[in-house]
Parts: structure tokens; C-alpha cells; sequence
């Protein structure tokens, strides 16, 4: 089933639907294509019930109620949106849709400030294969035999520098596989939250 836009008779009531229907549009870009169409489509269709129970005779006073009891489409929707993106951002394992789901996600609970942080600390170890590059006192140090730092050290004499620059394919690795478990973590939350 497709969306069809309610036509009405007032040219007034009409560009008020059209505005809130084309403001409602660019709320929903970020989310696919067939979860956009169901919920205009129910949005729709409060609007057509709400005016087909008209209460006066005015085809904009009834919109402009209608409109006002669903509320503002950037605030109504905001949890769905967030919900949906972390569905896709979960499934494609892309980055940008995971963090622009985290951004709307993180008001919504404890959890997604967490996993926003876990993602943040990914940057850390990307500015360490970068600072490897540039700076040969980058690396992972130990001194007399226990770890002490991952990353730069200026006085290099008491540490023993281990990976050389085996460290940059390292670093990469100890990335991708973090970003992925860190991502089906995430996923393994949202289905559990599901439930």
C-alpha cells in the first residue's frame, strides 16, 4: 500500500497538509524507504479520520487540531527514528549510520552513552597508527617484563619498545575487530531489548 495525499477544498488547508506533510518527509529521511511509507501513511490517516469527524465547518480549523494532537514530527518521532537507525546501522556495520543512530540514541538510556564511548575510543587507537607514522617513540612499551604504555613515550631509554612497526598492522587489526565486536555487542542489546 503507497501514501496518497488528502486533497482538500480550502487552498489554505491544503498548504498547511503540504507543509506537514513535506516537514514530516524530511524527518524521516534517515530511516528505509518502507518504514517511512508506513508511518506516513499513519499519520495520514489520523489527519483523514480527524476531519471526516468535523466538528465545524472548517476544513483548516480541523487540520490545524489534527496536527496539533499528533504533535510535532521531529519530537513524536525521534524514538523511531533512533530505533530504526540502530536497526540499520546494526545490520550494515557502516559507521556513520552507527554513530548518527548512538547521537539520537543516547538520551534513551545508560547503555548508548556507553557504546558511544566504546565507539570514541576506536579514534584512539586510529590517532596511534597515524602518530606511528610520523613518530618512531610511538608503540607499545613494556620495562622489566610488564606492559606500562600504549602510545608515545619520550624517554625511551628503561622501556623496551616490543612491536616495532609491526605495531601499524596491529593497530589496524586490534580496530577492525573491536569496531565489530563492539558493533554485534550492540546488536546483541537491541535484540534483547526487543524482547
Amino acid at each position: 500500500m503507497k501514501f496518497k495525499k488528502i486533497e482538500f477544498e480550502d487552498k489554505n488547508a491544503q498548504r498547511v497538509y503540504d507543509n506537514f506533510i513535506k516537514n514530516l518527509r524530511n524527518v524521516l529521511k534517515p530511516i528505509l524507504d518502507e518504514d517511512r511509507q508506513e508511518v506516513l501513511m499513519e499519520f495520514n490517516s489520523h489527519i483523514h479520520e480527524r476531519i471526516q469527524n468535523k466538528n465545524s465547518k472548517s476544513e483548516l480549523n480541523e487540520l490545524l487540531n489534527a496536527i496539533d494532537k499528533l504533535g510535532s514530527p521531529e519530537e513524536v518521532l525521534k524514538p523511531l527514528i533512533a530505533d530504526k537507525l540502530m536497526e540499520k546501522a546494526t545490520k550494515s556495520f557502516n559507521p556513520i549510520h552507527i554513530f548518527k543512530a548512538l547521537l539520537l540514541n543516547i538520551a534513551n538510556g545508560v547503555s548508548y552513552i556507553i557504546f558511544s564511548l566504546l565507539y570514541l575510543s576506536l579514534g584512539t587507537f586510529v590517532f596511534l597508527i597515524f602518530a606511528k607514522l610520523f613518530n618512531s617513540n610511538v608503540g607499545m612499551y613494556f620495562k622489566e617484563g610488564k606492559f606500562q604504555v600504549l602510545g608515545l613515550v619520550i624517554e625511551t631509554s628503561d622501556y623496551k619498545e616490543v612491536l616495532g612497526y609491526w605495531f601499524i598492522p596491529v593497530m589496524i587489526l586490534a580496530t577492525v575487530i573491536l569496531y565489530f565486536t563492539i558493533t554485534l555487542l550492540l546488536k546483541l542489546k537491541k535484540s534483547l531489548t526487543k524482547k
